[in-house]
Protein backbone atom coordinates (compact mmCIF):
# COMPACT_ATOMS: atom_id res chain seq x y z
CA UNK A 1 0.00 0.00 0.00
CA UNK A 2 1.51 3.25 -1.24
CA UNK A 3 1.27 6.15 1.47
CA UNK A 4 -0.03 9.37 0.39
CA UNK A 5 2.46 11.97 -0.56
CA UNK A 6 2.12 15.34 1.85
CA UNK A 7 1.14 17.38 -1.06
CA UNK A 8 -2.11 14.68 -2.09
CA UNK A 9 -3.05 14.46 1.76
CA UNK A 10 -3.11 18.88 1.56
CA UNK A 11 -5.25 19.19 -1.43
CA UNK A 12 -7.69 15.52 -0.52
CA UNK A 13 -8.17 17.98 2.98
CA UNK A 14 -8.64 20.88 0.86
CA UNK A 15 -11.47 18.76 -1.04
CA UNK A 16 -13.51 17.70 2.18
CA UNK A 17 -13.70 21.43 3.15
CA UNK A 18 -10.60 21.42 5.75
CA UNK A 19 -8.02 23.99 5.58
CA UNK A 20 -5.03 22.02 7.68
CA UNK A 21 -1.51 22.85 7.41
CA UNK A 22 1.94 20.83 9.24
CA UNK A 23 3.45 21.59 12.41
CA UNK A 24 6.07 20.24 14.43
CA UNK A 25 5.04 18.26 17.56
CA UNK A 26 8.66 19.08 18.67
CA UNK A 27 9.44 22.51 17.45
CA UNK A 28 6.10 23.88 17.14
CA UNK A 29 7.43 25.36 13.41
CA UNK A 30 4.54 25.62 11.10
CA UNK A 31 5.22 24.13 7.39
CA UNK A 32 3.90 25.42 4.01
CA UNK A 33 4.12 24.20 1.24
CA UNK A 34 3.47 20.02 2.84
CA UNK A 35 6.72 18.43 3.01
CA UNK A 36 7.78 15.38 4.64
CA UNK A 37 10.10 17.24 6.94
CA UNK A 38 10.06 20.69 8.18
CA UNK A 39 12.86 22.67 6.04
CA UNK A 40 13.94 25.17 9.15
CA UNK A 41 14.97 22.20 11.97
CA UNK A 42 14.28 19.25 9.80
CA UNK A 43 11.90 17.69 11.98
CA UNK A 44 9.94 14.77 10.94
CA UNK A 45 7.17 14.79 13.45
CA UNK A 46 4.92 16.32 11.09
CA UNK A 47 0.69 17.06 12.09
CA UNK A 48 -1.52 18.07 10.39
CA UNK A 49 -3.37 21.15 12.22
CA UNK A 50 -6.08 23.74 11.62
CA UNK A 51 -4.28 27.19 11.67
CA UNK A 52 -6.42 30.22 12.59
CA UNK A 53 -6.89 30.71 8.82
CA UNK A 54 -5.86 34.72 9.46
CA UNK A 55 -2.98 36.35 7.53
CA UNK A 56 -1.47 39.47 6.45
CA UNK A 57 -1.19 40.82 2.96
CA UNK A 58 2.74 40.16 2.12
CA UNK A 59 2.61 41.27 -1.48
CA UNK A 60 0.19 41.58 -4.21
CA UNK A 61 -0.49 42.05 -7.69
CA UNK A 62 -3.18 42.23 -10.56
CA UNK A 63 -2.97 39.69 -13.61
CA UNK A 64 -4.55 42.09 -15.77
CA UNK A 65 -6.89 39.70 -18.07
CA UNK A 66 -7.97 40.50 -21.99
CA UNK A 67 -11.83 41.72 -21.55
CA UNK A 68 -14.47 40.36 -20.94
CA UNK A 69 -12.88 38.36 -18.08
CA UNK A 70 -12.46 40.31 -14.86
CA UNK A 71 -8.97 41.20 -13.64
CA UNK A 72 -7.39 38.75 -11.12
CA UNK A 73 -5.73 39.51 -7.23
CA UNK A 74 -2.30 37.72 -6.95
CA UNK A 75 -1.27 37.97 -3.80
CA UNK A 76 1.31 36.62 -1.20
CA UNK A 77 -0.32 35.91 2.38
CA UNK A 78 1.72 35.51 5.30
CA UNK A 79 -0.07 33.62 7.89
CA UNK A 80 -0.32 34.31 11.84
CA UNK A 81 0.96 30.77 12.16
CA UNK A 82 4.26 32.09 9.76
CA UNK A 83 4.47 30.12 6.77
CA UNK A 84 3.38 32.24 3.34
CA UNK A 85 1.08 31.25 0.51
CA UNK A 86 0.99 32.31 -2.47
CA UNK A 87 -2.68 32.51 -3.38
CA UNK A 88 -5.71 35.24 -4.74
CA UNK A 89 -7.70 37.68 -2.36
CA UNK A 90 -11.84 38.05 -3.65
CA UNK A 91 -14.38 39.98 -2.61
CA UNK A 92 -13.25 43.20 -3.31
CA UNK A 93 -11.61 44.53 -7.04
CA UNK A 94 -8.51 43.44 -7.09
CA UNK A 95 -6.84 46.86 -7.64
CA UNK A 96 -7.85 47.35 -3.94
CA UNK A 97 -5.57 44.56 -2.31
CA UNK A 98 -2.60 46.53 -0.73
CA UNK A 99 0.36 45.40 1.53
CA UNK A 100 -0.50 44.85 5.24
CA UNK A 101 -4.05 44.08 4.42
CA UNK A 102 -5.69 41.32 7.10
CA UNK A 103 -7.09 38.46 5.55
CA UNK A 104 -9.34 35.37 6.40
CA UNK A 105 -9.02 32.09 4.19
CA UNK A 106 -12.06 30.45 3.03
CA UNK A 107 -12.09 27.44 0.93
CA UNK A 108 -14.42 28.00 -2.89
CA UNK A 109 -14.89 25.69 -5.83
CA UNK A 110 -12.86 26.80 -8.40
CA UNK A 111 -13.97 25.71 -12.00
CA UNK A 112 -11.85 23.06 -13.37
CA UNK A 113 -9.98 23.18 -10.41
CA UNK A 114 -12.30 21.82 -7.55
CA UNK A 115 -11.73 23.39 -4.00
CA UNK A 116 -9.08 25.85 -3.39
CA UNK A 117 -8.34 28.08 -1.35
CA UNK A 118 -8.42 31.92 -1.53
CA UNK A 119 -8.41 34.98 1.08
CA UNK A 120 -10.88 37.79 1.81
CA UNK A 121 -10.58 40.75 3.64
CA UNK A 122 -11.04 40.21 7.13
CA UNK A 123 -14.50 41.78 8.13
CA UNK A 124 -13.65 42.06 12.52
CA UNK A 125 -10.42 44.61 11.55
Amino acid sequence: MTQATPTTTYFRNLAEGKFLLQRSQSTGEWVFYPRMLAPGSGATDLEWVEPSGLGTVYATTVKRMKPPEPNVSIAIVELDEGPRMMTHVQSIPPEEVVIGMRVRARIVDAPDAGKILIFEPDSAE
